[in-house]
């Protein structure tokens, strides 16, 4: 939990009576690989900091699964808009290796916002760096040529691809396994 509280500390400074009341209202989670922390009709009713591990975010789209995202160490992890509307999700998310995460529910986050208004400022900063993301992933989407899309992949996941399978990389980059094998050649 020390992680977490270091990183939010870096994003701003966090008082010393909102440093217990995340000790105190944090939970710890351990994963086993292909465990779920969400179900496609569950409502995501936690958010999640991953101290360890690689999880990915999916949903099933004509009988195929199609990933999200990919989220490891010192990454947030939702459902956004099961999350935030407390709706039920279309989304999944596995744990893609044994992890760790810690979690705190919506309505826990939404006293921590009301009580510590300081708080607010680290949840825009964390809300700016995923929406960038998601419109990073958008753009990469838009991109024509599948080797530029993989190209893009692996400047963005760099530290984490080879703990990627394959068959995950081609569903996030929209493209057939046998595409991505090619691309993987010709490199």
């Amino acid at each position: 939990m020390t992680r977490l509280i270091q990183y939010l500390d870096s994003i701003h400074p966090l008082s010393g009576e909102l440093r217990e009341h995340l000790y105190a209202v944090l939970q710890v989670t351990d994963l086993k690989k292909k465990e779920r922390l969400l179900r496609p009709g569950q409502v995501c009713s936690s958010i999640y900091f991953v101290e360890k591990g690689l999880f990915r975010c999916s949903y099933i789209e004509h009988f195929k699964e199609v990933c999200v995202w990919f989220m490891k160490e010192n990454d947030v992890i939702v459902s956004v808009s099961s999350f935030f509307r407390q709706k039920p999700s279309y989304q999944s998310i596995h744990a893609m290796e044994d992890g760790r995460v810690y979690s705190i529910t919506y309505e826990e986050l939404q006293e921590i916002y009301r009580i510590y208004p300081e708080f607010n400022f680290i949840g825009r900063v964390l809300a700016e760096k995923y929406y960038d993301l998601s419109e990073e992933r958008f753009y990469l989407q838009r991109m024509r040529r599948a080797g530029d899309r993989y190209a893009a992949f692996c400047k963005r996941y760099s530290e984490t691809i080879d703990r990627i399978p394959a068959t995950y990389i081609a569903s996030y980059l929209g493209i057939t396994l046998e595409t991505l094998i090619r691309i993987k050649k010709k490199q």
